[in-house]
């Protein structure tokens, strides 16, 4: 067995799919209203986006009754403040709860958190 994608929900798989073509610099290998994919040029497990168009965006904190995030994608960076930058220029928004130093929480388009960190974190 071997893992090939993390699969994510949104009500816009081609959207959500550039967003992290750009993020991470994937190429997009499939791309309908319904399912979208990116994976690296060196091959191994990438993202793929399925419809949902009645997804509720995980609240980050989650308090009590909120939807919880599920999962969360860790993606390690030489340069914490011109990764954030890009990930607002490619349509992130910067979490206001911060947990921890070298690490920034983000949410993508469709509101899933992610993490950007510096080695070592």
């Amino acid at each position: 067995m071997r893992l090939a994608a993390t699969v994510l929900d949104t009500p816009d798989p081609p959207g959500l799919a550039r967003f992290y073509q750009r993020l991470l610099g994937w190429p997009l290998v499939e791309d309908t209203p319904q399912w979208a994919r990116v994976r690296p040029d060196g091959g191994g497990p990438g993202l793929s986006f399925q419809l949902a168009a009645d997804h509720v965006p995980p609240v980050w904190p989650a308090g009590p009754g909120d939807p919880r995030m599920q999962l969360h994608l860790d993606i390690e960076v030489d340069d914490l403040d011109a990764a954030v930058a890009l990930a607002v220029d490619a349509g992130a928004t910067v979490a206001r709860f911060q947990p921890q130093e070298g690490v920034r929480v983000c949410q993508d388009p469709a509101g899933h958190p992610f993490c950007l960190f510096l080695p070592g974190w």
